[in-house]
């Protein structure tokens, strides 16, 4: 069994495939589409000879459309990266807005603060920032790019709904992430496929807003429609994909290491019997891409994602982690 070092060292070697994969892949995958699209629609306009050689139609299309193709690889890998960039330095701000999390210090809730202090200090960690979700529901997640860049954030109904050994072992659980870096692996993951989803969207409103005055030959807007179409066929082939490249041992990794803190599996697995009961998120339900950094799936249990998540999900079922932590139980 790999120890924890072991398992940072391996994430923080995904991280930085990932951060490469992200726009590289994407890059080479936008050019290939246009490039096709532009060899057998678009008629060649070069003309001329390459090596002394008259070239054919055939030829002039397929360089003219090598040109172009490379024109816009060259122009998403520099979007993307960018992307990639600013979310790294501040995609947790990003993802604590989406959730609505309200910053919390110690006058506010010292109670939290003190759990929360107490188990870092035991694991000789910085104490994250605190949110609260103003939700009923059970749930809480980590993010940042590392332990000194982390935060915490905690719905309302966790914090009224669970005893004090059962909020903790949920802390610790998430504390764990943090130590672990697990939080900067699935920061990267969901700014990457954020970055399609939003973008697909952007391609969209502009290029039908560009078709709405009736020219429907208009290059500019199905070039748009184009891009929109390439990015959401993009996430939908490459995020179940990026999600397996997050190994779900993570989350029975991050389950022991709580337990370990806190000395009390059973109260985690109590945890998590309740969170299973309840664990929608309202304000994730529009932000799918982040049902892999909470402790328990935030989305509507009815909709296609939510179908498609149990195909590729990053959890295992909560019932085998539930089983795993009552046979640590006993073995205290």
């Amino acid at each position: 069994m790999a120890t924890t070092y072991q398992h940072i060292a391996d994430n923080k070697r995904r991280t930085w495939l990932l951060v490469l994969l992200f726009p590289a892949a994407f890059a080479v995958f936008t050019g290939l589409v246009l490039g096709g699209i532009w060899f057998a629609f678009v008629p060649p306009t070069l003309t001329g000879t390459l090596n002394g050689e008259v070239l054919s139609t055939t030829q002039a299309a397929g360089i003219e459309a090598f040109f172009v193709s490379a024109g816009v690889v060259v122009i998403c890998w520099i979007l993307a990266s960018i992307w990639m960039a600013v979310s790294y330095l501040s995609g947790d701000h990003i993802l604590l807005n989406s959730a609505e999390a309200i910053p919390i210090s110690r006058q506010d809730q010292p109670e939290i603060y003190r759990l929360v202090e107490n188990l870092c200090i035991s694991r000789g960690v910085p104490v994250p920032r605190i949110y609260i979700m103003d939700d009923e529901s059970l749930n809480a997640f980590a993010t940042g790019r590392d332990p000194q860049h982390a935060s915490l954030a905690l719905t309302k109904g966790i914090v009224q709904k669970l005893d004090r050994a059962e909020l903790e072992g949920v802390i610790s659980h998430e504390l764990a992430h943090i130590e672990n870096r697990d939080i900067r692996l699935m920061l990267i993951t969901v700014a990457g496929i954020s970055f399609f989803t939003f973008a697909g969207e952007i391609c969209f409103r502009i290029g039908l807003s560009s078709r709405s005055g009736g020219n429907n030959k208009n290059n500019g807007a199905m070039l748009f429609i184009i891009l929109g179409i390439i990015c959401w066929v993009y996430g939908l082939l490459f995020a179940p994909l990026i999600r397996l490249a997050i190994s779900r041992k993570r989350e029975y990794l991050a389950d022991a290491t709580g337990a370990l803190m806190t000395r009390n599996p059973r109260a985690l697995a109590n945890a998590l019997r309740k969170i299973s009961q309840d664990s929608r998120v309202e304000a994730l339900d529009k932000r799918a891409s982040m049902a892999a950094m909470c402790i328990e799936n935030p989305l509507e249990k009815q909709n296609l994602f939510s179908w498609l998540s149990g195909i590729w999900a990053t959890h295992p079922p909560i019932e085998k982690r539930i089983a795993a932590l009552e046979e640590m139980d006993r073995g205290f």
